[in-house]
């Protein structure tokens, strides 16, 4: 294999967004998670909910402050990396990565100050409304950045001027392109899905150590909830973005499944051995003639093989085929966990009782985070070799460096990457094995007090006059 300054960039920019979508992934449901604890807790006064709440904001504190440093690092190699792919494309998706700045990001530092140090500051309306707003900062955030990835994926509302530049000519074209619905709505879930797994799995480990261990209790019911009903609602939304993906980019389908020929009665197969060189799979295991019937949902549909498209316009096959299947494996295990947990608790038992499900929920705990960079890969990888599908090729895209400045960054990447994200990740994990405890009054905001007369929403309660004016 040759390490030229094209590979190693591809392999540079893989190596970041796959530390980087770990955090967004988890923080955007964290912090949907931590708007709803608070809202229980001011809606029901159960201690327990601010308990998690106090316990779940420092994870959360970590978490975004890591996908911030992370996401820095992003923006810098869109210049030094990726030059030519800024100048040609930039004045289409600039904006969109603009709006995520002035409308996403602005909204969560301004409100993320208050949400973090305003606990014993603001009374409790200003800082749930604070926890709200950075929650929807969190979502906002991914609406830009899945409208310009999903623009990258399938263009549209520009034209390409004589000097290559692309120019927008309907900006909303640009934002809402065919497949971003399905996109956003499977990544949105995704992060739920993401959240709803680290939680459970925290809450479990703390239950095996004590039954009775209330605020577990109550996160892992929360977590099994999301399972029961986040897990097949994404089944559903990937299996439309797959029908999506058939329309606008046939030749990723044709890798995803592994499909050579051009054909009516595809199989479907469930694991095989794809041979780009050779043009097959030198192994399946297959389901005859149903293959067409779940890509297009019509068993005579006609779906183009790999064949049809001339070599240079193929995607890895390999990698696409088997990060698709880990994709849906995991997905699938996650369903299969929610139906477990629902069944517990419908009993009436409780799954606290039983260890094999605890034991069950630990072990799924981290998948969330694999199943989203499989799909990450299985959406970049298999738009290769464009960087903006049928536009710009991946080998065009490419800064004028050489091979050694790249390597180099690189190498400084993954030793800085090794340490930071090390040490932050295993504090997190420290943090999540200590479990949520109460605490103490004096300690917390005490909101929930009777109001006094001329209570004002955002006033600290019971504050002590000032002295001196």
């Amino acid at each position: 294999m040759d390490f030229d300054a094209l590979l190693l960039s591809r392999l540079q920019f893989a190596f970041t967004i796959a530390f980087h979508i770990i955090f967004p992934s988890f923080t955007i449901g964290l912090a949907s998670y931590l708007a709803v604890l608070e809202g229980l807790w001011l809606a029901t006064k159960n201690e327990a909910f601010k308990t998690l709440y106090l316990f779940w904001i420092k994870i959360f504190a970590l978490s975004f402050g890591m996908g911030v440093v992370s996401g820095v690092v992003m923006s810098y190699q869109f210049g030094t990396n990726w030059s030519v792919f800024t100048e040609v494309a930039s004045p289409v998706i600039g904006p969109l990565l603009a709006f995520e700045v002035l409308t996403a990001f602005f909204l969560e530092a301004s409100f993320l100050g208050v949400m973090l140090f305003g606990w014993k500051k603001v009374g409790p309306g200003l800082h749930f409304t604070a926890t709200t707003l950075v929650a929807i900062g969190t979502i906002i955030s991914a609406f830009w950045i899945i409208s310009a990835n999903s623009w990258m994926q399938a263009p549209d509302g520009f034209t390409q001027l004589a000097d290559g530049t692309l120019r927008a000519t309907n900006f909303w074209d640009v934002v809402f392109t065919d497949t971003f619905p399905e996109r956003l709505a499977h990544m949105l879930l995704a992060a739920f899905l993401t959240t709803a797994l680290v939680v459970g799995g925290a809450s479990a480990w703390r239950l095996l150590k004590n039954r009775a261990d209330p605020e577990s209790n109550i996160a892992l019911r929360m977590a099994i909830g999301m399972f029961a009903v986040v897990a097949p609602l994404q089944l559903v939304v990937g299996d439309l973005s797959g029908k999506e993906v058939l329309e606008v980019q046939p030749a990723k389908l044709a890798a995803i499944e592994a499909f050579w020929e051009t054909r009516t009665d595809q199989a479907f197969h469930i694991a095989a051995w794809p041979d780009r060189a050779a043009e097959k799979n030198h192994w399946e295991i297959s389901i005859p003639k149903v293959g067409s019937w779940i890509v297009a949902g019509r068993s005579d549909a006609e779906i183009k093989g790999l064949k049809s498209f001339a070599p240079e316009d193929r995607p890895p096959v390999a990698i696409v085929f088997w990060a698709f299947r880990v994709m849906v494996g995991l997905g699938i295990a996650m369903i299969l966990l929610g139906a477990w947990g629902a069944w517990l608790i419908w009993k009436g038992g409780g799954p606290e009782k039983h260890p094999l499900f605890l034991k069950a929920s630990i072990l799924m705990a981290p998948t969330g985070f694999v199943a989203v960079i499989s799909g990450w890969i299985v959406a970049e990888v298999g738009r290769q070799p464009w960087v903006v599908y049928g536009v710009l090729r991946t080998r065009d895209a490419v800064s004028p460096v050489g091979a050694g400045e790249v390597s180099a960054s690189l190498l400084a990447f993954m030793v800085v990457y090794a340490i930071v994200f090390s040490v932050g990740a295993l504090y997190i994990l420290r943090l999540i094995a200590e479990g949520p405890k109460p605490v103490p009054e004096h300690d917390t905001q005490p909101p929930l007090k009777p109001r006094p007369p001329g209570y004002a929403l955002g006033a600290a309660p019971d504050a002590p006059e000032e002295t001196g004016r």
